[in-house]
């Protein structure tokens, strides 16, 4: 529609179906609400004393009614009385609230007003001209040229003016003469009751270049029920929907571009957006890339799958570390449990115990004490086991030796050399414990960065370089131990401890050793499974290799657990 539609024919109107506008568009200013005007229109009434021919014509067409004494000839039925007040009248009739048109008039008139101030109170009324004789001269004159003259400065001085109206809205003029101030485009509902209201969809400002000049909300529109065609496009292609961004098309106008898909970890959540934006560090995007998504907190449970069964596996073995530590125990006095330094055997069986337990520290939601106790406890515990293993292997070579009269070992045999051994070992790594928990300690902490869709709620190992030492120093005693079982291997014995050493050191070497790079490229929970598997499967090869051939003989071959069998030499 134009902008603003004269509803001009009050007779008709009163009657039309104003359906006939609803979802039609114009371009106009919506007023601000005026103070003080409605409350003017409640008031208004024509006065006929003063001739108003225009209020007492409206009024008799809009109320239906006659003044007497403006309609002389006729005698009127129904007369019009103080009872009429306009805000009895339908909307389209007339309608109470400032419309655009009054809104422009009401600034009109106060530019007038700011002008002719400004040209009273200029100090170019006291050149050669005057402007109080031009305004006595248009006054009183009838000649044309005095009314050019002083409309001429009136316009000059309407054209510089500025002022903030009662509404707080400034009001100026361009070098043309154009009131500055953009236009709203405005939608027409109507409803029901013969009402309507007019809706502000989007709004033209070229004074806003070079930002956007014109801008419109199509999904606050509503369209006429008859309207069924397809919207036009003003681009060269379409829209880029949420999940895309634009990019320009070389050589082409700016409405032309591509749609690019938004790069991984980021989104557009509307249409053709210029860049996509990255999501916080605790979302993830959703498979549109059109919005956010939480991301979930993870950690190895005991309730999922893979914490229970790592958990049964330690249990079990546990379990079956203690009904071993039962037999040695039971058949203590034999010469099997006897030898090769009963002590140290039971030593290593209760690290072994301790190493299974260790294990269930890794499951579960990490608190800051079993951070604390994670390494440490998995480091100590490891070290005793393997510098017991390292005794032992050491005990055997040594007892070789020291069998010939002439050997010079003979005095180190004994428990002092073994205690030695596992006290020492243990007294390095508790040093390496306790610098690592003094200085910079493990502690939880959330990973937001290494999955995807996930939170991973973990220990960090507070330093790297600690952790890497307690892992080292178990390597070093490892390698040890394995090197003296190999080359004890051969040694003439019926039961030669020293072979299966070598087998059990086998096993643990090659579980640590594919536990750094496998360590190293998990993520998550996964990470927390690697090194409980490695605790699990290296323990459980001390256990088995050391330990299984002499329950074998305690058990199923008493015959050959005798001092003579077992100090029996092979040929």
């Amino acid at each position: 529609m134009t902008a603003e539609i004269d509803f001009a024919l009050l007779p008709i109107q009163r009657d039309w179906d104003l359906s006939f506008i609803n979802g039609a568009l114009s371009i106009s200013r919506l007023p601000k609400k005026v103070s003080g005007f409605h409350e003017f229109l409640q008031d208004r009434k024509p006065d006929t004393d003063q001739e108003d021919g225009f209020i007492g014509d409206f009024w008799q067409q809009a109320f239906m009614c006659s003044f007497p004494r403006l309609n002389l000839d006729e005698s009127p039925e129904n007369i019009c009385t103080e009872e009429n007040k306009l805000e009895t009248l339908p909307m389209s009739v007339f309608e109470m609230s400032m419309t655009s048109h009054s809104y422009s008039i009401y600034n009109a008139v106060y530019a007038v007003a700011h002008a002719l101030h400004d040209m009273d109170s200029s100090k170019f009324k006291h050149r050669t001209t005057g402007i109080r004789d031009l305004q006595k001269n248009a006054a009183m004159a009838d000649s044309n040229n005095s009314k050019k003259e002083y409309a001429g400065w009136l316009h000059h001085f309407l054209k510089c003016v500025i002022f903030n109206n009662t509404v707080g809205e400034q009001i100026s003029f361009n070098k043309n003469g154009e009131l500055v101030s953009g236009l709203d485009i405005v939608n027409w509902v109507t409803f029901p009751n013969e009402t309507f209201s007019r809706v502000k969809v989007g709004r033209i400002d070229p004074q806003s270049l070079p930002t956007v000049e014109f801008t419109v909300h199509e999904d606050a529109m509503v369209w006429p029920s008859w309207f069924n065609q397809a919207q036009p496009l003003s681009l060269c292609n379409d829209h880029c929907y949420p999940g895309y961004s634009k990019r320009k098309k070389e050589g082409k106008p700016f409405c032309c571009y591509d749609c690019i898909p938004c790069p991984e970890g980021k989104i557009s959540a509307q249409k053709d957006v210029d860049n996509c934006f990255q999501c916080p560090e605790d979302h993830y995007p959703n498979k549109k890339r059109d919005f956010c998504i939480p991301k979930s907190l993870t950690f190895l449970t005991f309730e999922e799958a893979l914490g229970t069964s790592l958990a049964s596996s330690a249990l079990l073995l546990f379990c079956v570390t203690s009904v071993v530590l039962g037999i040695f125990l039971k058949h203590r006095d034999t010469p099997i449990v006897k030898a090769n330094n009963r002590t140290l055997t039971y030593t290593l069986l209760l690290s072994l115990l301790l190493s299974f337990l260790c294990a269930l520290l890794f499951i579960g939601k990490p608190q800051k004490m079993t951070c604390l106790l994670r390494q440490t406890a998995f480091g100590i515990i490891f070290l005793v086991a393997i510098s017991s293993v390292l005794a032992k292997t050491i005990t055997v070579i040594l007892a070789f030796q020291a069998t010939k009269p002439e050997c010079m070992w003979r005095k180190w045999l004994g428990k002092r050399m073994a205690t030695s051994i596992v006290l020492s070992s243990l007294l390095i790594q508790a040093t390496i414990c306790t610098v690592w928990l003094s200085t910079f300690p493990p502690f939880p902490d959330l990973d937001v960065n290494s999955m995807a869709e996930e939170v991973i709620l973990k220990c960090n190992e507070g330093s790297i370089t600690m952790f890497y030492c307690l892992l080292g120093f178990m390597g070093f005693l490892s390698i040890c131990s394995f090197t003296s079982a190999f080359f004890a291997r051969k040694l003439p014995d019926s039961f030669n401890e020293a072979k299966f050493i070598t087998f059990s050191m086998l096993v643990f070497c090659s579980v640590w050793i594919s536990f750094v790079p496998t360590y190293l490229s998990s993520k998550g929970k996964y990470m927390v499974a690697v090194e409980i598997f490695s605790i699990l499967a290296s323990s459980a090869g001390l256990l088995g290799f050391i330990f299984f051939p002499k329950c074998y003989i305690i058990i199923l071959r008493p015959d050959m657990n005798t001092k003579e069998q077992v100090m029996k030499r092979k040929h």
